[in-house]
């Protein structure tokens, strides 16, 4: 099979198309996947450069997420027939023509949603989805601020918040990302460079916002204390801005914050049950149409190193997905 190699640690030029075999044998519970799109991630970028606390040495096959069709189904498989479309979750390996994968970690891909959109889907909407609800306790009417909103997680955050009765200001550093996020729900979207508190006080009528989403990290996380309000909640999702805050323990202690760590990988190893649970109800209101992943940029298999660049220079809106 064809497949996408990282050969060193690197940037997106240590990416090449190769001939590989085809995936093992299927051990028991495993489906393999004709996979036809996979999503691009940030996570992608660190994996690459040797930087994800999962670091697999070269070579290796990159790739979380994808969609495609079931070609074979190991013992024990009931759930799934070959055939079938399904978005799948791969430790590694999504960069192929072939995937083996966990059928528990399968979902039949939604109706009414295409291929592509299935491929950028679990991660985007998972994250979104355990962060606010399950970790920030989100509950109707309650302002939350979205960093990073035209993002991949950024969109679904806007969506998902949107969808359970929040009010939601999204911050995005161009008119183009910000027009993208009232399109996808955002009651206000506003610059964060060169401060964001004012405004945030201004729209929330000086109370401040419930909830920070925030996967940028650094200055945004330290001006994001100011901007909540008696009790609100900081969602740590990552770092995006440079590096992590340090946090001043005081802004905590005056407002009565919580400061939240979020990771999707943390709730898929910890507590697998819900991590399931949590796609089987994301899968659910897609087909509903109630959640719909938008995807700025796509390209074939064989320009992986493209879509990379494309995700480091911050030119994707949303999703970038590959296709077959």
């Amino acid at each position: 099979m064809k497949a996408v190699v990282c050969e060193a640690f690197g940037g997106p030029e240590v990416l090449a198309l190769r001939d590989v075999p085809d995936p093992p044998p299927l051990g028991p519970g495993e489906v393999q996947v004709r996979i036809e799109a996979r999503g691009v991630q940030y996570v992608d970028v660190l994996m690459l450069a040797g930087k994800y606390q999962f670091r697999p040495e070269p070579p290796f096959i990159p790739g979380s997420e994808a969609a495609g069709t079931i070609v074979a189904v190991g013992n024990g498989v009931t759930d799934f027939r070959v055939g079938d479309r399904v978005m799948s979750r791969h430790s590694l390996g999504a960069c192929a023509e072939l995937g083996n994968a966990k059928a528990a970690l399968c979902d039949h891909v939604p109706r009414g949603m295409s291929i592509e959109a299935a491929g950028v889907f679990r991660g985007a909407y998972s994250t979104a989805y355990h962060a606010l609800l399950q970790r920030g306790r989100m509950k109707p009417d309650e302002w939350v601020l979205v960093h990073g909103a035209a993002g991949g997680i950024g969109i679904a955050a806007i969506q998902v918040a949107k969808l359970f009765g929040a009010r939601v200001i999204a911050t995005a550093s161009s008119d183009e990302k910000r027009a993208a996020c009232l399109e996808e729900g955002a009651d206000h979207a506003i610059g964060y460079q060169g401060g964001f508190l004012d405004k945030v006080k201004e729209l929330t009528g000086g109370r401040g916002v419930d909830i920070v989403y925030d996967p940028i990290g650094a200055q945004v996380t330290e001006e994001s204390l100011r901007c909540l309000a008696w009790c609100g909640r900081l969602l740590i999702l990552g770092f995006l801005g440079g590096g992590p805050a340090n946090i001043r323990s005081n802004y905590l202690l005056i407002k009565g914050i919580d400061a939240i760590g979020v990771r999707i990988g943390g709730l898929n190893e910890a507590d697998p049950e819900l991590a399931i649970a949590n796609m089987k109800a994301l899968a659910e209101l897609a087909a509903e149409g109630k959640l719909q992943p938008r995807i700025s940029h796509r390209f074939p298999l064989a320009q992986a190193a493209d879509a990379i660049q494309a995700v480091i220079d911050r030119r994707v809106i949303g999703k970038a997905v590959l296709v077959s």
